[in-house]
């Protein structure tokens, strides 16, 4: 049996992240989210001396992946010279991404942010899928309030940057992002607060032996 995992899709300013942050938390497991794909494709591509170096330490889930990613698929390598290139090239992007969470999803005990993850992973056996949500002014006041988003614009930004998120869902696995059918869970972050829709999702992951 595979191991578990959790998938959180949110719309955005929702207060996603903060919650995916609690339950990996309190069930002791790894968050993979922007920072973290960035990071083990950016150390994928990094120069042998410098890898050998880091491997003098016992390597966590991060190096892991990197070091398998690096030698299944050289050709993903990003390396310096190769950056602005994958850069103008979102399926090269999407390449890359999809492969870290499928090495990721491999080891389990993982809470995965985003990137199209719960399409992704729709199929895989133990896993819990979670879509946050919350009314547009809540949202938007998040937004301003802790993502620094211009007041201004603040209601644009929401509006296209759940548009990119659907689309990118929508070009890479033919699946509606925002059809709750897709989810085992969806939470109300407005209503249950950041901390009870955490809450929400660990007593699930308990409730399925994850603990």
């Amino acid at each position: 049996m595979a191991p578990p995992l959790i998938t959180v899709t949110r719309q955005y300013a929702s207060g996603g992240s903060d919650i995916a942050q609690l339950v990996a938390q309190s069930l002791g497991w790894t968050v993979i989210d922007n920072e973290f794909v960035d990071e083990v494709a950016r150390r994928a591509g990094l120069p042998r001396a410098e890898v050998a170096q880091r491997e003098e330490r016992a390597p966590g889930l991060l190096e892991r992946l990197a070091r398998t990613l690096a030698a299944a698929s050289p050709e993903l390598f990003i390396t310096e010279a190769a950056v602005s290139d994958a850069e103008r090239d979102e399926a090269a992007i999407h390449k890359i991404t999809e492969r870290i969470i499928l090495e990721a999803a491999s080891e389990g005990r993982a809470v995965v942010v985003g990137r199209g993850a719960q399409a992704l992973l729709a199929q895989r056996p133990d896993a819990l899928h979670i879509y946050v949500v919350a009314s547009k002014p809540w949202r938007m006041q998040l937004a301003v309030e802790k993502l620094h988003v211009d007041p201004a614009t603040v209601e644009k930004v929401l509006d296209e940057t759940d548009k990119r998120r659907d689309q990118y869902v929508k070009t890479y696995s033919g699946r509606v992002r925002r059809d709750v059918e897709n989810y085992d869970l969806v939470v109300n972050a407005e209503r249950l607060g950041i901390e009870g829709a955490a809450a929400a999702v660990i007593a699930e992951a308990k409730r399925r032996g994850w603990n």
